[in-house]
C-alpha cells in the first residue's frame, strides 16, 4: 500500500512539474468578463465588422498582429506599444515593420467602442481585445468561429531587441520551424495548422525574390514562378504586394494546402511543409478536408493564445494600448 501511495505521489509530482511552465493560462476563461463587461464580445465584434467593411486588409493584418504579439514575450499586447525617446518598442523592430497599420487600428477602434460603455471603460485588456478581434476577422473571412479564452493582462515592457530570433523567417526549413514553435509549446501539427493563416494576406517581393531568380527554386511550380517573375521584376517597387494564396486570397479556407501540393507555396517556409516528407502527410490531410484543417487550426490558435499570459502580478490593463 505504501509503495502504491509513493507511486501516486511521484506521478502527481511529475504532472505538477509538467504543467509548471503553463500555469499562467489557468486564469483564462471564456467568461472572464461576465460580471465586468458582459457584452465585451458583441462590442468588439461590432467594431471589427465596421473596420472589415472599410478594408479587407483588416483580416490578415489583425491575424498577423496577434501571431507576432504572442511569439514575443507572450500574448500581452506588447507589439501595440509605441516607441519613445528612451525605448525602441517591438513594433519598430525590422521584423515588425511590415505589420499593416489596419491591424493596430482594429484594436484601437475596438478599445474605443468598449471605453464608450461606462461599465467596460478600461476594464478589458488590450491583449484580450486583440485575441477577440483575431477570432472575429477569421470568421468574417469565412473561417470558423471559436471560443476565445479571456483574462490576459497587458505586458509592462516592449523592447525591439526581444523580437530578434523569435519570429519565423521566409527561408526557414522544417527543423527551424519546429524548433521555434516547440519553444512556444506548439507541436509540428500546430505549426502546420497555423501556417494555414497564409491563405490570407500578402507579401512584398523581397521576401521571396531569391526563389524566382536564376536558378529558380526547383520546388516552385514553373508557371507560378513565371507569374511571380512578371509581378516582381528586378528593381520592383518595394511597396508592391503579392497575395500569399494565389487561388482564394480573400477566403479563409484550406486552399493554402492544395496550393502546396501544386508547388505554389510563396515562401520556402511554406513549400517545405510539403516537400519535407515528415510534414507532407499533415498537409495532405488538411488539403483533403476543410473540417479537419479548421479543427486543428482552432486547437492551435487556442494554444497560441495561452503563450506567456500575464497576470495582475506581472501585467496591467492599459488605458491606452500604445502606452506602457
Amino acid at each position: 500500500m505504501g509503495r502504491f501511495n509513493n507511486a501516486i505521489l511521484v506521478w502527481s509530482l511529475t504532472l505538477m512539474l509538467c504543467f509548471i511552465p503553463y500555469t499562467t493560462f489557468a486564469q483564462l476563461s471564456p467568461n472572464h468578463y461576465a460580471n465586468i463587461c458582459p457584452n465585451v464580445q458583441s462590442i468588439v465584434r461590432s467594431a471589427v465588422q465596421k473596420k472589415f467593411q472599410q478594408t479587407f486588409v483588416t483580416v490578415p493584418a489583425t491575424l498577423r498582429l496577434f501571431f507576432h504579439d504572442c511569439f514575443v514575450q507572450g500574448c500581452d499586447a506588447s507589439v501595440l506599444v509605441a516607441s519613445t525617446g528612451s525605448n525602441k518598442a517591438e513594433k519598430d523592430n525590422a521584423d515588425n515593420l511590415s505589420l499593416a497599420g489596419d491591424g493596430f487600428d482594429t484594436v484601437i477602434k475596438a478599445k474605443a467602442a468598449l471605453d464608450a460603455v461606462p461599465q467596460c471603460r478600461n476594464k478589458v485588456s488590450c491583449a484580450d481585445i486583440l485575441a477577440l478581434a483575431t477570432r472575429d476577422v477569421i470568421n468574417l473571412a469565412g473561417g470558423p468561429s471559436y471560443t476565445v479564452e479571456l483574462g490576459r493582462f497587458d505586458g509592462l515592457v516592449s523592447r525591439s531587441s526581444d523580437v530578434n530570433g523569435r519570429l519565423p523567417q521566409p527561408g526557414f526549413n522544417l527543423n527551424q520551424l519546429n524548433s521555434l514553435f516547440a519553444a512556444n509549446g506548439l507541436t509540428q501539427t500546430d505549426m502546420i495548422a497555423l501556417s494555414g493563416a497564409h491563405t490570407l494576406g500578402f507579401s512584398h517581393c523581397d521576401r521571396f525574390s531569391n526563389r524566382i531568380q536564376s536558378p529558380i527554386d526547383p520546388t516552385l511550380n514553373k508557371q507560378y514562378a513565371a507569374q511571380l517573375q512578371q509581378m516582381c521584376p528586378r528593381n520592383v517597387d518595394p511597396r508592391i504586394a503579392i497575395n500569399m494564396d494565389p487561388t482564394t486570397p480573400r477566403q479563409f479556407d484550406n486552399a493554402y494546402y492544395t496550393n502546396l501540393q501544386q508547388g505554389k507555396g510563396l515562401f520556402t517556409s511554406d513549400q517545405i511543409l510539403f516537400t519535407d516528407t515528415r510534414s507532407r502527410a499533415t498537409v495532405n490531410s488538411f488539403a483533403s478536408s476543410g473540417n479537419v484543417f479548421n479543427s486543428n487550426f482552432i486547437a492551435a490558435m487556442t494554444k497560441l493564445g495561452r503563450i506567456g499570459v500575464k497576470t495582475a502580478r506581472n501585467g496591467k490593463i492599459r488605458t491606452d494600448c500604445s502606452v506602457l
